[in-house]
Parts: structure tokens; sequence; C-alpha cells
């Protein structure tokens, strides 16, 4: 699909120096991928402190009975 955007030159030649991609849409591929992770990731985050744990499970246990 073929998107026009107005990019900052100076961050688009940024992102390709860094990211060590050989071409400018390599680079804007490989920094929305790392965004998208990113939030996803930040959405796992929240959970902490809110999911309840069985102190009596025990994973050698698990792994055992095979």
């Amino acid at each position: 699909m073929a998107t026009n955007l107005a990019l900052d030159p100076a961050l688009i030649d940024r992102a390709v120096a860094v990211s060590g991609e050989p071409s400018k849409k390599a680079a804007v591929t490989l920094a929305l991928r790392e965004f998208i992770a990113r939030r996803e990731q930040a959405s796992i985050v929240e959970l902490l402190g809110q999911l309840e744990w069985d102190e009596s499970f025990d994973p050698r246990v698990e792994r055992s009975r095979r």
C-alpha cells in the first residue's frame, strides 16, 4: 500500500543511520514494528500486581507429570 507522508528528513536520516537498514522504507518499517512491540509490552506491565498467584504451584512437579 503506497502512503505519502511528510516526515522530518533529519529524523528519517537518523533512523536509517541508527538502524543500519539499507533504505528509508526498511528503517520506517522497523521503527513501526518496534513502536508496536513497545506499546504491546507496556500493556502487559499494567497487569503487574493484578494477577493472583497460586503459592502452592510447583513448576518442577508439573514438568515431571509426563
